[in-house]
C-alpha cells in the first residue's frame, strides 16, 4: 500500500478542511456568523465521518483557509469529485446555515447559484433542497 494510515488521515482533513471552509464562508457573507450556524458546520462535518476528537482543529484551520481565499473555487476545486450523496449533504447544509436566521439575503442566493454550477448540482434539485430546508426551518 503507498499510503499510511496518516497519509490518507490528512488526505481526508484536507477536503474536511475545504468543505469547513466553504460552510464558514456562507455563515459569514451576511456578516453574521452565529454559533447555530458553527453547530450546523460541525454536525455536517460530522455526517461527512470528521473525526469528533480533530473537530475544533478543522473548524480552526477552516476559518484560517476561509479568510486567505481569493474566491470559492479554491474550496469546490474537490467538493465537485464527492459523490452526490455527499454533495447534497453540503448542499443541504449550506441551506440550513443561509436560512438558520430566517431568511436569505441576495448576497447568500447569489452564492447558491454560483455553487449549482460549480458543483454541478441541477438547478431543480437545488430548488428542491431549498424549499425543504426552508420549511424546515419556518
Amino acid at each position: 500500500m503507498f499510503f499510511n494510515k496518516e497519509k490518507k488521515n490528512e488526505s481526508t482533513n484536507s477536503y474536511l478542511i475545504k468543505i469547513a471552509a466553504l460552510l464558514i464562508h456562507a455563515a459569514k457573507i451576511d456578516e453574521k456568523y452565529t454559533n447555530k450556524e458553527e453547530e450546523i458546520i460541525k454536525k455536517t462535518l460530522l455526517d461527512l465521518d470528521a473525526n469528533h476528537n480533530e473537530l475544533e482543529t478543522l473548524i480552526s484551520k477552516a476559518k484560517q483557509k476561509e479568510e486567505n481565499a481569493n474566491q470559492i473555487l479554491d474550496f469546490t476545486k474537490e467538493i465537485k469529485n464527492l459523490e452526490e450523496i455527499n454533495k447534497i449533504k453540503i448542499i443541504k447544509a449550506l441551506w440550513r446555515i443561509i436560512y438558520s436566521n430566517k431568511d436569505a439575503d441576495i448576497y447568500e442566493t447569489n452564492l447558491m447559484r454560483r455553487l449549482a454550477g460549480l458543483l454541478y448540482i441541477d438547478s431543480k434539485t437545488m430548488g428542491d433542497i431549498k424549499e425543504q430546508i426552508k420549511k424546515e426551518n419556518l
